[in-house]
This record gives C-alpha cells, structure tokens and sequence, in this order.
C-alpha cells in the first residue's frame, strides 16, 4: 500500500502541482507518513479495530480538502486542465483506499500478522490550520455571493429606473400628441367644414364639450411644464401626480359630458354617410388637414377622448409598477393612479344615469290607438299591480315606503313649478297690457288747443314713448324675462316626468321588496327603481337651485330694466322740462305742485272708478233673445235666481277646465274658489257645460220685470190696443211712397247692444227697418239702421208712430 501511495505521489508531482497548495495530494503525503511510523505490537488484538467518525476525523476534511482542491482547479489555465483531472481522480481513488484502510474493521489475524502486529499509532496533520484556511474560503465565497448580488439588485434598479422614465415620457409625450389632434380637429377640420356650401347640419353638435376636454387637456401639461423639471428628475413624478390631482374634479367634469354625448356624435356621423357627396367632401377635408396621420372619418378625431380618460389608470399604473415602493412620491402615485380609477367609474356611472334619465323623461304624444296598440298581458298585470299597490296606501292596508329626502325635493320642486307659471302668467299679463298701450296713439288726435305748448309738448314725448323707449323696453322684456321663463317652464317636463316614473317603479318595488329571492326581471325592476331614485336625490337639488337662482335673476332683470327705462323716461322729459309749465318753479315748490296735483288726480280718478263702479253693479235691466230667455229659465230652475250671474266681458280660456264665453251670457255659480283655494277663479255652469271664469268678469244679475217700462213717446190716451206691440213686418203699402210718408218706425224701448251683430238704440230713436227676420228667418229678431250703423234689434222693441208725433231722443253717443 505504501508503494501505491508512493507512486501516486510521485504521479502528482509529475504533473506539476504546485507543492504549497492545499490539494489532494498533500492529503495523499499526509496518510503516507502515518501508515510509515505504524508499530504493530507483538500481541495479537482479538478485537476488530474501528474508528467512528467524528468532528475531528479526517473524513470531514477529505470532504473540504475535496471542495478546495475543485475550486483550485478552475483556477488554473487551460493547457493544464485535462492534468489536473487526472491527478483529482488518482487523488479520490486513493482517498479511498486510506479511507478503507482506516475505517474498515479487520477481522483477518493473517493480515496483522503479516503487517508486523505491532501497536497502530496515528499522527494526523494540524486540524487548527486546517480550519483557519476552511473558514478563510467560506469568507471569500459569501464576499463574492454578496457582491454578485448586489450587483444584480444594482442591474434590477436601474432597468427599474429607466422603465419608471419610459413610462413617464410616454404620458407626457401621448399627452401632447393627443391635444394636438385634438386641435387639428376643433380648429382646421372644423372651420374647413363650415367654409362647405351649403355646411354639413347638426355641425356643431359633433363638436359639444370639445372645448372643455382640450381646456384641462392642456392646464395639465402647462402644470407639467412651470416647474420646467426634466422625466428624470425625481420630483418630477411628484408633480404630475400633484398635477392630475389637483385637476381630477375638473377632467371628471369636461370627460363625463362629452362621453355623454358621444352617442349623438355617433348618429350625426352616420346621418352624414347617408349622403354621399357630402360624406366624400367630409373626407377631403379631413385627409388634407391631418396628412400624417391618414385619417379616414371624422371618429378618427372624436373619439381621442373616450380612449384617452380610459388610458389614464393603465399609464399611472405602469409607472407605479416600476417605482421603487421607497420612493418619497410612492404614496402619492398610488393615490392618482386610485383616483384615476375612480374617475373612470364616475363618469360610466354618470353616463349610465343619464341614459335612464333622457328614457324615462321623454314625452310622447299618443293618441288612444297607439296607447290601445302597446297594451299586452305583461303591461295591462304591470298597471293591476300598482293601481292595487297604490290602493293598499290610500287605505292604510299597507304602508307606503317614506323617504323625507325626496319628500322634501319634491314639495320644493312642486312649489317652484307653481311660481314659475305664476309668474310667467303674470309677465304675459303684463306685456298685453303693454301692447294695447302702444296700440293707442293718443298723439294722433286733435285737442283743441293749437298754438299751446303744453299739449305740442305732450304730443312729441308720447310719440318717443310709443315709437322707441317703450317698443325697446318691450322687446327686452321678452328677451330677458319671457323667453328665459318660458324655456324654464318647458324645463319643468323632464324632472316631472322621472317624478312620476319613479312613482310607478317604487310601487312595483314595494311588491317585490319582501322577497329572499328576486329573479332577473324582478333584479331589473329594483334596479330601476334605485337609478331613478339616486339620479333624482343627486340631480333635483341642482336643479331647484339653478331654477330658484334663474328666478331671482329674471326679477332682479325686471327691476333693471325697469331702472332703465326710468332713466330712458328722464332723458326725455329733460329736453322738453323748459317748455312745460311750472319749470321755472324752486324745486321745493314744483315738488309741493306735484304732490298736490298727483293727490288731486287721485281723489279724481277715486270718484271716477266709484261712479264706474255703481253704473257696472246697476242691474241690466234689458230684454232677451228667446234663447236667453231658455237657456235662463233652465239655470235658474236648477241653481235658483241668486246664483245667476252675467259675463260682463268676452273671457278666453288659457288654462284647463276654463271656459270661453261672450259678453253677456248668463252662467251660474257653482263654487267661489278652484281646487286649490283660488278665490279669483269661480267654478260656474253655463248650462252646456261646467268650468272655470274669472270672479272679476261676472256680475250678479237682476232679473227685469215682465213688461218694459212705457215708452214716453206712445199716445196715453186712446185706444191702446192700436199702438200695441208687434212684429215690425213692413206693410207694402209703405213700399211705394210718393209723398211723405205719415207713418215712421222707432224704437219703442231702449235696447243695448251686446256682440257686433246688434246695436244699441234708445227709446223714441228712429231707425230703418232692412229686414224684418234675421238670416235664419226668425221674425223675433229684425235688421235695422241707426245712426248709419247696422245691427238686429228685438222686432218687439219696435212700433210705427205718426210723422210729427213728440219728439225724437238724440241718438247715442
């Protein structure tokens, strides 16, 4: 064995190991010496000789020297690679025959015999030093792993890095080209289309709420860019993150309403290719102002925005995922990328109410087919279960879901719809008024009293008044006031509607609200209910508030205008101040003039509208047509005499349920005020049907006794009977008069005209009888001339009196 060793030795050395090297064959030298100061002992052993392994055995350093000796071997160069492998198997061969040799138990007495039976003694190399170099390379190996990796996290960062910046540039720079197209679009596209003859309709539609979205559009890059900070500055994602926070309220905004109207930009586009010329003409105009870009339709542009707020979180996103979590503006990226998010979610959710709103508020003019025409067993057990749902509630038999919010936006909402039509009914009151003011041209007649100025004076303001101060007055009036109101009115039907719709949709939900389980069509109607009922809670504050601020303005509008035309007035009255009497009083006694005069007119027009007062609640004592008579007696008899009363002017119906009648028909009353405590509009009957009138244009009527009072002009003595009355039917014997005549028709008794086809005559007036019935050949009424005016009058009103007989009354003025 010591001979093999030897040659083994020997083999390493020729190979050109190096002696001072901790290698296997220092190991191999080290067994050598060991095995050649063995003493064997003269005394047989009886028992096996065995070493167990242990921490300080040399098998732990086999393995070590083993793991030194393969790591100095990829040291070496390449020429001597193939040696070393040779000598590291010769090595481990031979490690293994010492291991044998030492560790296998000898049972052989021959084999002890022959090797000298001498006593074994073992002399190991150092195992201190053997360890220090052990722990030396452990050292070295974990340096080196340490080193490589922090090399690698050192690579990672900044692939990290350089992605975070590859990211960051990309929103900026999209951002830059996406408000240029924008651009190309509002402005080149735009003004090149309305230039096209005739321009494409519904145009400006295509372009709503563009402005907006290119406003926070660039406010953003312009936040971008004032702090003039470079992608790879690190305080640069700072303020883009500050930067989109701070305008995220304001991109929600301007993106949610063009979303919303993204739908009728869609439908307009496709109304263009209807027609083909004009669809070539919009494509030449989009070619040649964006050539780079080799656009086809005009949604090539237009829809930039809905792609753009959606790539938001995806572009935020990136560069989170390559931030370092350390980094100072981590926190503040996680939350813009959160809010980018959330913006997405608002503005589909927007979007999704908005179509439930313009679906539900639509109005439709249907008539009874077409109503007749959508009932179906689904829609006729729909309607059942609310009317039964809605009875229930009015009878107490369920309780009716309650929400004070809503409860309190409606009565809000209900009340201004009530002041608003108030109001618009007043200002239309007011601008009638207006009118027949400028209708009256009151310069135009003469007073008698050429070569005074007062009255010149009066003639020339009158006519500035009436031809430009008031006219302009007037049309800013329906500008400012009418108009606006108007259109808020028209307003009104929208959020009326989705009231009653969601009405409807809380009791169908009332039905299903108790179920565990609801199916998919019952899953839809709760939802309904739930959109309408949110889109209302959100919406109908905002609108009573812009409604109430509209009305606020529109009367605060009145009393400028009015100011206005103050002043207007002053002007005037200025020029013409000198001219007038009393302008060379003291201020203080042309003040004391003026109230004195205004008091004294005042008491004047006092008296005049008492007198005016009592002549109109004189009773009208008069007679009627037979139809009157009929049509009286049939009130009368159903309602009594003191509820009958006469139409003192023409009334025209404005509202529902109002009446249109004529001067002087005859209703009766039914109730003094409306369904709403109304005191100024009376419910009457006018014996064809029942409605409402005004209480200011009725007047109690008086019924006039059986006979008119005596005519002063007829014979007191004598034969009555001659002079009796009758039907004025011309005797033909009075055709052909050669003389003059003996005989004259008058009017035996005063009579009042009350509609253009009659006229008024005075008792003793004469007048000249054309015909003797009225078209449909009535001969109660006959066609007469007074005072070159024609009318019927009653034939019985009418007598035959002597030429020369009293005298003839003045007729009417």
């Amino acid at each position: 064995m010591q001979q093999r060793l030897s040659s083994a030795a020997q083999h390493s050395e020729d190979s050109g190991i190096k002696r001072g090297d901790l290698s296997s064959l220092q190991l191999i030298q080290d067994f050598a010496e060991a095995i050649s100061i063995m003493e064997v002992s003269g005394r047989p052993n009886t028992s096996p000789f065995k070493l167990h392994k242990s921490a300080s055995t040399p098998l732990r350093y086999s393995g070590a020297v083993k793991k030194v000796a393969k790591k100095n071997q990829t040291k070496e160069s390449g020429n001597k690679e193939k040696d070393k492998q040779v000598e590291y198997d010769n090595a481990s061969s031979e490690e293994e025959t010492a291991e044998d040799l030492v560790l296998k138990p000898t049972t052989d007495s021959s084999e002890l015999a022959d090797a000298g039976a001498h006593r074994i003694s073992l002399r190991l190399p150092s195992e201190d030093s053997f360890s220090e170099e052990t722990l030396v390379s452990e050292e070295r190996l974990a340096e080196e792993a340490k080193k490589k990796n922090e090399e690698e996290e050192t690579a990672a960062k900044e692939r990290q890095a350089q992605r975070q910046m590859m990211a960051i540039e990309e929103l900026v720079q999209s951002e830059k080209s996406y408000l240029k197209m924008l651009q190309i679009c509002t402005v080149n596209i735009r003004n090149s289309l309305n230039n096209l003859q005739p321009p494409p309709p519904d145009l400006d539609s295509l372009f709503l709420y563009t402005e907006e979205v290119m406003n926070v559009s660039s406010r953003l890059l312009s936040k971008l860019e004032q702090k003039q900070l470079k992608p790879q500055n690190p305080e640069f994602l700072e303020n883009l993150c500050a930067s989109f926070l701070s305008l995220s309220s304001e991109i929600e905004a301007a993106y949610k309403e063009y979303l919303w109207n993204y739908n009728h930009v869609s439908l307009v586009e496709n109304d263009y290719k209807q027609n083909e010329a004009l669809w070539s003409d919009i494509i030449k105009v989009v070619k040649s102002a964006a050539p780079e870009v080799n656009a086809t339709s005009l949604s090539f542009f237009l829809v930039m925005p809905v792609q753009r707020i959606a790539r938001y979180p995806l572009l935020l996103q990136t560069i989170q995922k390559h931030t370092d979590p350390s980094h100072p503006a981590y926190a503040l990226l996680e939350q813009t990328a959160n809010t980018s998010i959330a913006l997405n979610c608002n503005i589909n959710e927007y979007k999704r109410f908005r179509e439930v709103a313009d679906k539900y508020k639509k109005t439709e003019n249907l008539t009874i087919m077409d109503k007749i025409n959508r009932l179906s067993t689904h829609s006729i057990a729909k309607k059942t279960a609310r009317f039964s749902q809605y009875i229930k509630h009015e009878t107490g038999m369920a309780p009716k879901l309650v929400d004070e919010e809503f409860d309190t936006l409606e009565g809000f909402f209900n009340i201004l719809e009530y002041g608003i039509l108030v109001l618009l009914e007043n200002v239309e009151t007011y601008l009638f008024h207006l009118q027949r003011l400028l209708e009256c041209k009151t310069e135009e007649f003469d007073f008698d009293m050429d070569g005074e100025k007062a009255p010149i004076c009066y003639k020339e303001i009158h006519t500035a008044l009436r031809q430009w101060i008031l006219p302009m007055f007037e049309k800013r009036m329906r500008t400012l006031i009418h108009k606006p109101l108007c259109e808020l009115r028209d307003m009104l039907v929208g959020p009326k509607n989705l009231i009653r719709k969601r009405l409807h949709k809380l009791l169908d939900y009332e039905v299903i609200e108790g179920k565990p389980k609801l199916s998919y069509e019952e899953q839809a109607v709760a939802n309904a209910y739930k959109t309408i009922n949110t889109l209302l809670l959100n919406e109908l504050p905002c609108f009573n508030g812009l409604a109430l601020q509209m009305i606020w303005g529109m009367l605060g509008t009145f009393s400028c205008l009015h100011r206005d035309l103050a002043a207007d007035m002053e002007q005037l009255f200025q020029g013409f101040a000198l001219q007038l009497p009393h302008s060379s009083c003291h201020p203080k006694e042309f003040q004391e003039w003026v109230e004195t005069a205004v008091l004294e007119g005042a008491r004047n027009l006092d008296i005049l509208c008492q007198s005016v007062q009592e002549t109109l609640n004189s009773p009208v004592v008069q007679p009627l047509s037979p139809s009157c008579q009929r049509l009286l007696k049939h009130l009368t008899d159903k309602h009594g005499s003191g509820k009958i009363f006469q139409v003192t002017n023409t009334v025209v119906g404005t509202r529902d349920f109002d009446l249109t009648l004529t001067k002087g028909e005859f209703v009766a009353l039914i109730s003094e005020f409306d369904t709403r405590g109304d005191k100024r509009r009376w419910l009457v009957d006018s014996g064809a049907k029942k409605g409402y009138v005004p209480s200011s244009k009725l007047i109690r009527y008086h019924q006039a006794a059986e006979d008119p009072p005596p005519s002063p002009f007829l014979p007191t003595s004598g034969n009555m009977m001659a002079f009796r009355r009758h039907s004025c039917i011309p005797d033909p014997q009075l055709i052909h008069v050669t003389s003059q005549p003996l005989f004259q028709v008058v009017a035996a008794y005063d009579f009042m005209a009350r509609g253009n086809h009659e006229v008024s005559v005075r008792a003793g007036e004469p007048v000249r009888v054309l015909e003797s019935q009225d078209k449909r050949g009535n001969s109660e009424w006959s066609l007469v001339e007074a005072r070159g005016q024609r009318g019927y009058v009653p034939s019985n009103y009418l007598t035959r009196m002597p030429v020369g007989t009293g005298s003839l009354a003045p007729p009417l003025h």
